[in-house]
């Protein structure tokens, strides 16, 4: 395990745990989405921390940001803050963005993102493939890693095409010096192609399906995680 991504759920009195999907749309039509996500990033950092005074490696930990949290002009200082706070090294810390994020003022977009890198936090592009894709700003943007979206690995077993799509994605990230993750890995099957086209990272049900903090800091004491058979 190098890491891992940081998840919402709302643990709802009556509802139970509510998917983020049910309300995170809400969240963002009200504004609310601009202190949800300080409190995850935050609460991420710090359980991240945590986790490395006790001993368990120098994990990355992956953080979301919504395009509301992305246009906000406090953004970098924030970032700074909480880093400050909570003690957790720049580099430990991957920022994942969506190609939408970039198309209403790409300028504006870099210019953060440089902000970001220069503190020493990663970057990452979320869901790759599935927005705006512009060859032309990719190369310009200071990110570090690419995450294929989920969609596109489903189709790379059985189906030519979205093989030969997925290992262009590959060759082209690292012809521009990034790593790739593959999301969404949910078959034996699929992780052996993508290690066979030189895939760096994946992570999915495969591996584990998503995990209280108390249960990922068990996987971390054990320090491997053998993919299964079948979805976990």
């Amino acid at each position: 395990m190098v890491g891992n991504e940081a998840l919402i759920r709302w643990r709802h009195p009556l509802l139970g745990t509510v998917r983020p999907d049910r309300f995170i749309g809400l969240a963002e039509e009200t504004g609310l989405i601009v202190p949800i996500g300080a409190w995850v990033l935050r609460t991420a950092c710090r359980q991240n921390r945590s986790w490395q005074r006790d001993g368990l490696g120098p994990l990355r930990i992956a953080v979301n940001l919504s395009a509301r949290q992305f246009a906000e002009p406090d953004l970098v200082d924030t970032v700074a803050q909480v880093l400050a706070e909570t003690g957790l090294p720049p580099a430990s810390l991957e920022i994942e963005l969506t190609e939408s994020m970039m198309v209403a003022d790409a300028d504006a977009a870099i210019h953060t993102m440089e902000c970001l890198k220069r503190m020493g936090v990663k970057l990452s592009i979320d869901d790759f493939g599935t927005g705006y894709s512009s060859l032309q700003y990719l190369k310009r943007l200071p990110v570090d890693v690419l995450k294929i979206d989920r969609s596109f690995v489903q189709d790379i077993v059985g189906n030519p095409d979205g093989a030969a799509l997925v290992d262009a994605i590959i060759s082209l990230a690292h012809g521009l010096r990034m790593q790739v993750i593959a999301e969404g890995v949910e078959t034996i099957e699929q992780l052996d192609w993508l290690r066979g086209c030189g895939c760096d990272e994946v992570q999915g049900h495969v591996y584990s399906r998503p995990q209280p903090a108390t249960r990922v800091e068990a996987l971390l004491r054990a320090g491997r995680v053998e993919p299964a058979a079948s979805p976990a």
